[in-house]
């Protein structure tokens, strides 16, 4: 069979080209607008599909995703940078039971996983995999944990989290909107906080500041950059320590810390948080990170592990929906917010972190904003998230043994 491998610099430029295809896509086709689906899960879900058409005529195409992982680091770092500790208190009780739902939630995940497994007569550490450690943790994660099932018995381990946490992506893309929309039309909801937002940073849109030149965007890219290094080197010592979390996290972290102490201590200094220019680069990252992340499945690869994994997948979105529409929704105030966030959980819960963001972005701008589900919800799903599934996989892992 001929095969075409896309490098670094050809994929990137292809993404840019599926997210245009989206993005028209998506002005033409009213169905897609109606149920908040993202301009880059429309046209990277179009791309893959016709990757696939090729494939069943003799041709395979691949990409090099390397730019991909490095947009996802900018995103995170980005997030951190906008990140202060006022707005974990302005947070306050909607932070707290939002992780307390999440971490509810991902043990219900991780007993639906195992179930499942059981009874089909699998191995039920396959149904861990298939549970947190694939899908709220997604790629980064069950790639990480790879090696651990693999010592419990799980053959395969690396390519059932991957093709787990690829299945589940896809699912995350397009529930989060059409949940948003049942629970917003069936409940009357509004927005109480004005016009639609544009983009991510905007969810504080009264302090954005600063004009979009070229020294803006390098001053944004610099601060990327030594939080990165920051977060890099936190993420080795970490490792040393045996204690295991994507890049993408420790950068978050590294981020927050920045923003909340270099701004104190050197209060001349010019710190583009909160800025247009940083928000550019938040969403360029964003929507080119699952523009790349969809155009590159290989749904071949994915046909190979199906049967039981399938089966196990829509278990888990029952499960997801169930959680959102009637304890979760309820929980966080049953109100507008509540209503974005649950597009967002159903993002993260499934999926992973930018898809949640996406699918509020694309609530947002057709309902209007919801500023608190854009603060808690990635401290959540970003930091809390990881965190706390480390501890959940090693309990999982002890019990199955």
């Amino acid at each position: 069979m001929p095969s075409f491998h896309l490098d670094a610099f050809d994929a990137y430029t292809v993404a840019i080209i599926v997210f245009f295809v989206g993005k028209h896509l998506n002005t033409r086709i009213n169905l897609l607008r109606t149920y908040n689906i993202p301009e880059p899960v429309t046209g990277g879900l179009i791309a893959t599909l016709c990757t696939w058409v090729l494939f069943q005529s003799g041709i395979e195409i691949s990409f090099d995703m390397t730019e991909r992982d490095l947009l996802l680091v900018y995103f995170f770092t980005a997030i951190g940078l906008n990140a202060r500790f006022s707005d974990l208190l302005s947070g306050g009780r909607p932070l707290f039971t939002l992780l307390g739902l999440t971490i509810s939630f991902m043990l219900l995940q991780n007993v639906v996983g195992v179930s499942g497994a059981t009874l089909l007569g699998m191995n039920p550490e396959l149904g861990l995999l298939a549970g947190t450690a694939s899908l709220v943790g997604g790629h980064g994660t069950a790639i990480a944990w790879a090696p651990e099932f693999v010592e419990q018995g799980v053959n395969g381990a690396m390519e059932i989290g991957v093709a787990s946490a690829t299945l589940g992506l896809v699912i995350a893309s397009v529930i989060g909107g059409p949940i948003a929309q049942f629970l917003i039309t069936r409940n009357n909801l509004k927005s109480t906080e004005g016009d639609a937002s544009e983009g991510i940073v905007s969810l504080a849109k009264e302090d954005e500041v600063g004009t979009v030149e070229y020294t803006s965007l390098m001053a944004v890219v610099l601060t990327l950059h030594i939080a990165i290094m920051g977060g890099w080197y936190l993420n080795q010592l970490l490792t040393m320590q045996g204690f295991k979390l994507p890049l993408f996290v420790t950068c978050l972290l590294s981020g927050i810390v920045l923003s909340n102490t270099v701004p104190k201590i050197f209060p001349k200094l010019y710190w583009p948080a909160r800025t247009k220019s940083l928000a550019i680069i938040s969403d360029f990252s964003l929507g080119l990170f699952l523009t790349m992340s969809l155009m590159s499945m290989q749904l071949w690869t994915i046909a190979e592990l199906a049967g039981p994994l399938i089966v196990i997948l829509l278990l888990q979105t029952v499960a997801a929906i169930g959680f959102i529409l009637w304890i979760l929704f309820r929980l966080m105030g049953g109100n507008y917010q509540a209503a974005v966030l649950s597009a967002g959980f159903g993002g993260f819960a499934m999926g992973a972190t930018p898809t949640a963001i996406a699918n509020m972005t694309a609530v947002t701008k057709a309902h209007g904003q919801a500023p608190l589900a854009f603060i808690i919800l990635p401290l959540v799903a970003a930091f809390f998230v990881d965190v706390s599934n480390s501890f959940i996989l090693k309990f999982g892992l002890e019990v199955l043994r």
